[in-house]
């Protein structure tokens, strides 16, 4: 099944493009994927935003060894979101890179005496699911890692209030008029 021939979506995915090792040329292969506006419209609701107007992704495969395949590319995509300082809405533009590794999935460290499971502390190759990668899956993730939670316009500023100005709580016009009640009791 070719990446190109195949943007089928998946019953688990919002995006999936499935890639099969053993389909890989030793030469390797470069995709192109745009995502169409139905898919566009679930990735946003996944990750947050208000609107998803573009998102394509653009990938060069190459066998990793023998069994192992390596991804780089770069995930592309124009985000609708809220400021979070005027929370007017705003566009933003991402252009995120990647670079991964898949090797066959190591057995399962759970049958050793103890039943302790080790955790690696650095980042190693990815698991290549039943000799597959899934380039939606991939291009979706990085794009929601991407995606800034506290977008701010360019020319938005904060002001906080001045410390110590008693008109500046929540309370201050109740705080006036309750004063203004105790002055005309006197």
């Amino acid at each position: 099944m070719s990446a190109t021939q195949s943007d089928r979506p998946n019953s688990e995915r919002t995006w999936s493009v499935p890639v099969a090792l053993a389909e890989m040329p030793e030469s390797g292969r470069h995709v192109e994927l745009v995502a169409d506006e139905h898919r566009r419209a679930a990735i946003a609701r996944l990750a947050g935003v208000t609107a998803l107007p573009r998102l394509a992704a653009s990938f060069d495969l190459a066998r990793h060894g023998r069994n192992g395949l390596h991804v780089t590319g770069q995930v592309s995509a124009t985000v609708g979101q809220i400021c979070v300082v005027t929370l007017e809405p705003m566009e933003s533009e991402i252009e995120e890179p990647i670079d991964l590794v898949f090797t066959p999935e190591a057995a399962s460290p759970a049958g050793d005496a103890g039943g302790e499971v080790e955790i690696p502390m650095e980042d190693g190759p990815e698991p290549l699911v039943d000799g597959t990668v899934d380039l939606g899956a991939i291009a979706t993730e990085f794009l929601i890692l991407a995606i800034d939670p506290y977008p701010r316009k360019p020319d938005a500023i904060f002001k906080a209030p001045p410390a110590g100005d008693d008109t500046a709580h929540p309370f201050a016009a109740l705080a006036a008029l309750q004063k203004k009640q105790e002055k005309g009791q006197e």
